[in-house]
């Protein structure tokens, strides 16, 4: 008994379910959806920021700005890639000293997105200014919900809710306008080497180089050649003298002794 009346509630279910399908397909085929999107001048933002590469550490960038500041970009993607000296790099590759520039240009776009929404049925039951119910071409009732201001074409002529009467055939149009903004981000980085390191001047041409050359040593035991040209035999001569003297004034001496 349990099992047959679950089956007839899942029958039913299963009914209704179809139901509901058939008159969700009749009521999108009586109600028709236009939508349009317009687009309006668009702005553009130039923002260029400058700095020196002063660490990479894995994924991570610092970077000292032009105003004196230290920034930190974090996770880096892999994918980024900066232009330098007309290579393209990735994070692992800038080194300490590099100059970057990065130019961020933003785009904003203001767009329209107009829906216009069109109803034609035979007016069965109205609830004024709120809500109709309407027979639509295919047999079917539907209630809609009447905006505020919302007109009614009867006949060629416009009317409001509480114009309507039952058995009035009418058509009504349902304009929507929403102002959106679409925003497009452009990023480019690009940058140079570091400088080289500055050799040493070179010295001017004319410039006298001091080169260092070594006295040569004497051998031990070997005799001059020559003598100087500063040696002479008179002093020789002259203690050759003193010491005759002092010889005869010793044997004078001597003699008077004895």
């Amino acid at each position: 008994m349990n099992s047959t009346n679950r089956r007839i509630k899942i029958g039913l279910m299963l009914t209704v379910a179809v139901i509901w399908s058939i008159l969700a397909v009749s009521v999108s085929a009586q109600v028709q959806t236009e939508t349009n999107t317009t687009s309006g001048q668009a702005a553009h933002e130039v923002t260029v920021e400058r700095g020196e590469v002063v660490l990479v550490r894995g994924n991570d960038l610092i970077v000292k700005m032009q105003d004196g500041s230290i920034r930190h970009f974090p996770n880096v993607s892999e994918s980024a890639r900066a232009t330098v000296d007309g290579r393209q790099l990735g994070i692992h590759d800038l080194k300490p000293g590099m100059k970057l520039e990065r130019t961020i240009t933003v785009i904003s776009t203001p767009k329209t997105v107009t829906t216009v929404q069109t109803v034609t049925g035979k007016v069965w039951h109205i609830v004024p200014p709120n809500s109709v119910i309407l027979t639509l071409e295919d047999g079917t009732n539907q209630q809609f919900r009447i905006p505020k201001d919302q007109k009614f074409k009867v006949d060629g002529r416009e009317t409001d809710a509480w114009g309507l009467k039952k058995g009035m055939k009418v058509s009504a149009t349902k304009i929507v306008e929403v102002p959106e903004v679409h925003v497009q981000r452009e990023e480019r980085v690009a940058g140079t080497m570091p400088p080289a390191p500055t050799p040493p001047p070179a010295p001017p041409a004319d410039e006298p180089i001091l080169i260092a050359q070594a006295a040569p040593v004497p051998v031990p035991g070997a005799a001059p050649a020559e003598l100087p040209k500063t040696g002479s035999i008179l002093p020789l001569i002259g203690l050759l003298g003193c010491l005759s003297l002092l010889s005869s004034a010793g044997l004078g001496i001597a003699r008077k002794v004895l």
